[in-house]
């Protein structure tokens, strides 16, 4: 074979990865949409009833929160989730990092444990995993998918270090690689490295494997705080 006729194999497999990797975007953004649809529906009812849950132990606070997240390559977007904690959470948590083993904690997992700035009704909805339900808004608008890397907080950049790069050529999924192998029980290192091997490898064949996996994550509760 001269040198000619590796040149042009080699742009044939180029065209090939390309119209691959074309055909994949397009289908995973069909079923986003499909998807989002359905959970903004389905978000209508449940909204309701989460509200007059809060009204009950006397929230009346908006249900829903918004915080600012890392979307694709480093475009930062507003996500949506049901609220689950104290409206002044962010300032309870700066008071709570000033105890040295809290901040500890915090540092390795990004979370606390048995935090004590999530309602009652907030434990409720996580254990149910329907928190991140009014994430559909974000995947109806185009800033996030159905499968994806954790959408991360601007603070946890530093802390991705080389796997930030990696993580970020996905859009954020409300489901995905890391949600499905340990969720809460992975370190934040831990979680980096899945979620760096998920933009390395993400097709429909993972894609439809992280799907299936999580409706069994979901019911079986593992790894949901």
């Amino acid at each position: 074979m001269n040198g000619l006729e590796l040149i042009v194999e080699s742009k044939i497999k180029e065209i090939s990865k390309s119209c691959k990797q074309l055909i994949y975007l397009f289908i995973k953004r069909t079923f986003d949409i499909f998807c989002s649809l359905l959970g903004v529906i389905m978000l209508i009812p449940i909204s309701f009833i989460i509200k007059i849950s809060y009204i009950f132990h006397k929230d009346f606070n908006s249900i829903f929160y918004t915080q600012e997240r890392i979307g694709k390559d480093g475009k930062l977007f507003k996500l949506y989730k049901f609220r689950t904690m104290i409206p002044n959470a962010d300032a309870v948590l700066n008071e709570l990092l000033k105890d040295a083993k809290i901040k500890k904690e915090y540092k390795i997992n990004k979370k606390l444990a048995n935090d004590p700035r999530v309602t009652k009704m907030g434990k409720i909805i996580r254990k149910a995993s329907i928190d991140e339900m009014p994430q559909f808004i974000n995947v109806l608008l185009g800033n996030m998918s159905v499968i994806g890397n954790r959408p991360y907080l601007p603070r946890e950049r530093k802390d991705m270090g080389k796997y930030y790069d990696n993580i970020i050529k996905t859009k954020p999924g409300i489901t995905g690689y890391w949600q499905v192998s340990g969720r809460s029980d992975t370190s934040f290192k831990k979680r980096c490295k899945l979620e760096s091997h998920y933009s390395d490898n993400q097709g429909l064949r993972l894609d439809m494997k992280i799907f299936l996996k999580t409706f069994k994550v979901v019911f079986l509760r593992k790894g949901a705080e």
